[in-house]
């Protein structure tokens, strides 16, 4: 996600009533009274398990869209097919209770209305007989979904208009996940393995999705644009961008031999600054793929839409709405940031928001290494400088608890900008300390599951910290917990105390909680660059006229007061 989150708690207005607009016109059970907000369950993603979905995941997601423009009235019926051990009497599925659900049918089956119940956003759902997994569950639903007060750091549908006053439609829901459009299971683990979207809109409107575009079903009036995945998806990936587009079109030739399509769905009357942002598309390929690996998407493509939030990383077509702006370092860094999520969110996708750092402070640490590629040393270390001023140091990056996505984002309740700022500089840390073969190779693995990943022979992950620590570890035929444990578990910094004398300086290490720290440290003295070991206490002759400069390359992330006076 882009750099800054702010949680926003404040709710839509009551939605007005909605006369079902679907053939189906079955209702809710009777003693369900239909919600008018978001619940609070709804707006959570993550967490604690509902009973009723545990042990379930998504085999197969089947979503048809259609939409009342006017009226602000999202039609939806969307098909899962669950899969998990054993038998149920009863599940679940979430879903925003702002929706009507109009029908649900389990392996084909009609319910009768008093076999399902929305509360609260859980959709349960109780059979006729008790059913065996894997099964079908089908569910017709409309109302007017959230939306959101200020996308995409509230989520929900935006009915937004073009310049030209067209409609304009995107959804961004990564702080409160899938529910808010779609029934689905709103945790990392409930990941379609594949996603089917037919996405329903009145001519000339063009619907951009997730994956490859397999069809275009003329209705007359309507087009029905149907888009398939060909991986496992991110649920907050899954994005509708409905608006009357254009588009810009290219093959890439990877330098790992594959080909495959880059797209970016532009507002028509920006031809030019499309066509500018676009040509960046390939040197940011080139930089990724090199670096980091293959893109892990190259059977589907490199999607961009125009959307009107500033940006998302939907999976295959990633939100842009920045405006066109390069920043100092001559590239667009939202267009950078989000596409870095195809590898490290979408790609690699972290088991637990706990661990949502593997998201955002790797994906982070792409834009100094890009400044890097393109410009060299000083544009690296400035584009880290600018990120170090960021830094919170108020809450662990990992609390080893089972979070919500909020929670993980929240200043003052998690970690908040320290995952992408701190992390980034825990990864410039890392880096420094075992050297860029053992650092790239981890990183490989952590994305891939291998560290030779080819196309094809690799497919999406899931991981958490503990997984990272252990390749690291591996890699570099060392055990370095202690650096995670200071760096990750812990949330101030470790602070280097230098104690001088008139022909001596003694430097030291002091952690949080006094944890073992034994970081090798450079030290300048007089221009002349020596490594000392601070395993303990270590002292070096000098004399008073003698220039001093710990660390002169800013390779280790430690306490400064010229940054951190607030810890």
């Amino acid at each position: 996600m882009v750099y800054t989150r702010i949680r926003q708690l404040t709710a839509i207005a009551a939605a007005v009533a909605i006369t079902s607009l679907s053939a189906c016109s079955s209702t809710e059970s009777s003693d369900v009274v239909k919600a008018t907000e978001s619940t609070a369950y709804s707006l959570k993603s993550g967490g604690q398990v509902a009973p009723l979905q545990q042990g379930l995941t998504v085999e197969h997601a089947d979503l048809t869209f259609a939409f009342d423009f006017d009226n602000k009235i999202l039609m939806g019926t969307t098909t899962l097919t669950l899969k998990g051990e054993g038998s149920r009497s009863a599940f679940s599925v979430d879903l925003d209770s702002v929706f009507t659900v109009n029908s649900v049918a389990v392996n084909g089956e009609s319910l009768a209305a008093s076999q399902y119940r929305n509360v609260g956003g859980e959709l349960q759902i109780t059979p006729s007989s008790e059913v065996t997994l894997p099964l079908t569950v089908t569910i017709s639903y409309e109302g007017q979904p959230r939306i959101p007060v200020r996308a995409p750091w509230d989520g929900g549908v935006m009915w937004e208009k073009t310049p030209e006053g067209a409609n304009w439609l995107a959804t961004a829901v990564q702080g409160e996940g899938c529910d808010l459009f779609w029934p689905c299971i709103d945790q990392p683990h409930g990941e379609p393995n594949q996603t089917d979207l037919h996405i329903q809109v009145p001519k000339p409107l063009v619907a951009a999705s997730n994956g490859v575009l397999v069809d275009v079903t003329d209705n007359g009036d309507t087009r029905t644009y149907h888009w398939q995945t060909r991986s496992a998806h991110n649920t907050y990936g899954i994005a509708l961008n409905i608006a009357p587009y254009e588009k810009l079109e290219t093959t890439y030739s990877s330098i790992y031999g594959n080909t495959y399509p880059i797209v970016y769905y532009h507002l028509p009357g920006n031809e030019q600054q499309a066509k500018v942002l676009f040509d960046e598309i390939p040197t940011m390929l080139t930089f990724f793929e090199r670096m980091i690996g293959p893109y892990p998407f190259g059977n589907e493509k490199v999607g961009v839409a125009q959307t009107p939030h500033l940006g998302m990383e939907h999976q295959t077509i990633n939100a842009y709405g920045n405006e066109y702006k390069k920043d100092e370092f001559g590239f667009d860094w939202l267009l950078q940031h989000e596409f870095a999520h195809e590898y490290f969110g979408n790609q690699v996708t972290n088991d637990n928001w706990d661990h949502m750092w593997i998201h955002e402070g790797l994906g982070s640490y792409m834009q100094p290494l890009f400044a890097q590629y393109l410009s060299g040393d000083v544009a690296y270390m400035t584009y880290l400088n600018n990120q170090r001023k960021g830094l919170i140091n108020t809450h662990p990056i990992v609390s080893n608890k089972l979070m919500e996505v909020e929670q993980v984002y929240e200043r003052g309740v998690g970690p908040a900008l320290d995952i992408y700022y701190k992390g980034s500089w825990i990864m410039h840390t890392l880096r420094n300390l075992i050297g860029d073969d053992a650092f790239f190779s981890a990183v490989r693995e952590l994305v891939y599951g291998t560290d030779l990943p080819k196309p094809g022979n690799f497919t999406t992950i899931y991981r958490n910290t503990q997984d990272f620590i252990e390749i690291v570890n591996r890699r570099t035929g060392k055990d370095l917990s202690w650096f995670f444990d200071v760096y990750l578990y812990q949330p101030k910094l470790p602070k280097l105390v230098e104690t001088r004398t008139e022909d001596s300086v003694t430097f030291r290490w002091n952690t949080p909680q006094n944890l073992p720290f034994p970081m090798p440290l450079e030290v300048s003295v007089n221009g002349e660059v020596q490594v000392l070991d601070i395993t303990s206490p270590n002292t070096i002759t000098v004399t008073p006229f003698d220039v001093v400069i710990a660390d002169p390359n800013s390779k280790v992330l430690r306490y400064e007061a010229r940054y951190d006076n607030k810890q």
